[in-house]
C-alpha cells in the first residue's frame, strides 16, 4: 500500500473515494514523513505493544504503527472513513478498526481483550475541539495505559507543561502533571496537514505515572478545588473558593489552612503548585 504520509497519495486516496472532510469531526490529516517518524519514535512502539490509536482518518499513521507493534486498535467517529481504512490497511492483519465515538469505547474491555490488562500505549491525532475531554478522560478513569503521545493545538500541549505563574498555568496543565509527566518532542506547522489548520500544532508525550507525584486525601476534592481555584482567575483564591459553594468550607477555614502553609490571604490560584493544591486539599477536608 501506497504511504499516505506523502501528500500525493492521500490525495488519489481522498480523489478516489471522493472524501468530504467534515469540520464538526475537525478533520486534518498529517501529511509529512518526517513528523509521522517523530511521533513513532515518541511513543516509544515496540514489537510487543498493544496501541490504541484515536482519529486514524484515512489510516496515515495507523499504517506506520501497524509496521512497528503486535495489534493496533484504531478507533473512528466517522462512518465515512471507514470503507477507505479497509481499503489503506488491507495488507495489515494486526489492526482493527472500531467505528465509535472514543469517549462512549470501553477502553477497559478492549486492554483486557487484546492486552491480557497490560498497560497499553495510546497515539492520536486529536480534532482540537475535543482534545481536553478526550485526555482527561483517558487519565481521569484509571484506564491501563503506559503513555498517550498526541497531536494537538500548540497552545494546548503548552498549556499542559507549564509550571505555576504562567498565563498558559491552570486547570488543565495541573490535571495533566498528577497524573503524567508531560514533554513536548516536535511543534507541527499547518502546512504538515490537509486541510491546513488555521494554528500550529504540538507532539506532546504523557507518560503516566505509576502513582501520582503527590498523596491526597480525595482526589475528587483536589480537582474540585483546583477548578474553583481558576473559574475566576483574577479573583483571590479565598473568594475563588468560596464562590464555588461546593467546597464545604469558610473563609476562615481557607485562611487559616493559607496561613499555616506559609501564604498570604491574598494569593491567586495561578501561584500555588501542584503539591501545594494537594496540601491545601488535605488541610481543608480534614
Amino acid at each position: 500500500m501506497a504511504n499516505l504520509g506523502i501528500p500525493v497519495n492521500t490525495i488519489a486516496v481522498l480523489q478516489k473515494y471522493n472524501f468530504k472532510f467534515r469540520q464538526k469531526f475537525g478533520q486534518n490529516f498529517l501529511i509529512d514523513t518526517h513528523v509521522l517518524d517523530k511521533i513513532i519514535a515518541a511513543a516509544r512502539i515496540e514489537g510487543e505493544d498493544c496501541v490504541l490509536e484515536i482519529g486514524p482518518g484515512i489510516g496515515t499513521m495507523t499504517q506506520y504503527l501497524a509496521e512497528c507493534a503486535r495489534e493496533v486498535v484504531a478507533v473512528e467517529i466517522d462512518k465515512a472513513l471507514i470503507p477507505i481504512l479497509e481499503d489503506t490497511l488491507s495488507e495489515y492483519d494486526n489492526v482493527t478498526v472500531i467505528n465509535e465515538d472514543i469517549l462512549k469505547v470501553d477502553i477497559n474491555h478492549i486492554v483486557e481483550e487484546r492486552n491480557g490488562g497490560k498497560p497499553i500505549k495510546i497515539v492520536a491525532n486529536l480534532p482540537y475541539y475535543i482534545t481536553t475531554p478526550i485526555i482527561m478522560g483517558l487519565l481521569e478513569s484509571h484506564v491501563p495505559l503506559e503513555s498517550i503521545t498526541v497531536m494537538v493545538q500548540k497552545e494546548v500541549a503548552d498549556r499542559m507543561q507549564v509550571g505555576p505563574g504562567t498565563k498558559e498555568y491552570g486547570a488543565l496543565s495541573l490535571a495533566v502533571q498528577y497524573y503524567a509527566k508531560p514533554e513536548i518532542v516536535a511543534n507541527v506547522p499547518p502546512n504538515c496537514f490537509m486541510p491546513r489548520p488555521n494554528v500550529g500544532s504540538a507532539v506532546i508525550r504523557l507518560t503516566r505515572y505509576a502513582k501520582p507525584p503527590v498523596e491526597v486525601a480525595d482526589e475528587k476534592y483536589l480537582f474540585a478545588l483546583i477548578r474553583a481555584s481558576f473559574n475566576q482567575r483574577r479573583k483571590t483564591l479565598v473568594n475563588g473558593l468560596l464562590n464555588a459553594g461546593n467546597l464545604g468550607v469558610t473563609k476562615e477555614d481557607i485562611t487559616a489552612a493559607l496561613t499555616e502553609m506559609g501564604l498570604p490571604a491574598t494569593v491567586r490560584g495561578e501561584a500555588l503548585t501542584l503539591e501545594q493544591f494537594a496540601q491545601l486539599s488535605n488541610l481543608l477536608i480534614r
